[in-house]
């Protein structure tokens, strides 16, 4: 399985969008500093995720997410309730 995956930093309440084929593991760079571009801003809170059968599916879902504002401010709707009860995040 690959997964889509949005976390939210607890430090400063900004999410962040990726995707892998070990969720457990990934979160688990993540906090612990292995991730450059998210080293900064941990630790991270797992809202979120999508399970796909094939990589590609995944990455296009991930790509899409990341360019098309649209996308993901339909996300942010859906999960309206989930943010606002993530640590130090308020509803948007």
């Amino acid at each position: 399985m690959f997964y889509v995956y949005l976390l939210v930093s607890i430090k400063d309440s900004k999410g962040y969008i990726g995707s892998t084929s070990d969720l457990k593991r990934r979160l688990r760079e993540h906090n612990s500093g292995e991730v450059p571009s998210t080293k900064p801003r941990r630790p991270f809170e797992l809202v979120y995720y999508e399970a796909y059968r094939h990589e590609k599916d995944a990455r296009l879902r991930e790509s899409g997410l990341k360019l098309k504002s649209r996308a993901y401010a339909q996300l942010r709707r859906r999960l309206v309730n989930t943010l606002a009860a993530s640590p130090n995040r308020s509803a948007d």
